[in-house]
């Protein structure tokens, strides 16, 4: 399975917990729990750094939805805060992911709203469905910036090394043909010497009008 199903699997399950939490005798350790998973995620990103962004998305998941959970769902006033976990997953996952959590979240707020509710106490729900979009064009803004950076990371090195080469050739050719005419010069007797200086200086002036060619 390709990363984005995998994490897709992950962050579902990890939503399903987060609904299912109110449920269980744990509710009333909710804020003990989501310290412990911040000391976690702490100590995680100096631990762990291949599976470092998906544990932090877990655990961003978990603490956000429990505290929404244990609080009012819907009508919770720290509710705004799926918003920012909608952009943040965009961020640090796939920007696909925002989609999947999108569509998830919504499913567990429809079956947890008590039945003979207003609709009204719908609206935030939907609103996920309109903020998506945009956490989906973050992500992918993002990602675009992110490829850059390490395309233009990539044509610097490259760069680099043709100005190392450059400068390796130029040292060897020109040493070399200066040592020949540095020879040439002290051993001068008449015009062979000449006639040898004048060839290893047109043959200098032939290789750097070809190495500036290529």
């Amino acid at each position: 399975m390709s990363k984005p199903v995998i994490h897709s699997i992950v962050l579902i399950i990890t939503i399903a917990i987060a609904f299912l939490f109110p449920k269980t005798n744990l509710a009333q350790y909710d804020l003990q729990i989501s310290a412990v998973l911040f000391i976690i995620m702490f100590f995680s990103r100096r631990l762990i750094n291949q599976a470092g962004r998906l544990l932090e998305s877990v655990i961003f998941t978990l603490v956000i939805l429990l505290i929404v959970s244990t609080t009012g769902n819907t009508s919770s006033p720290f509710f705004f805060l799926i918003y920012f976990l909608l952009f943040a997953l965009a961020l640090l996952m796939e920007p696909i992911i925002a989609i999947t959590v999108s569509f998830t979240l919504m499913i567990g707020f429809m079956f947890s709203i008590p039945p003979n509710q207003e609709v009204g106490t719908l609206i935030p729900v939907f609103s996920l469905a309109f903020l998506t979009p945009f956490a989906l064009l973050l992500g992918q803004e993002y990602v675009r910036i992110k490829n850059d950076e390490l395309r233009i990371k990539n044509l610097e090195g490259k760069i680099n090394q043709k100005q190392e080469d450059t400068f390796l050739f130029l040292s060897l050719m020109l040493k070399n043909h200066l040592k020949n005419i540095k020879s040439a010069i002290e051993s001068f007797m008449g015009d062979h010497e000449l006639h040898e200086i004048k060839r290893n200086t047109e043959k200098m002036e032939r290789l750097i009008e070809k190495f500036e060619n290529n």
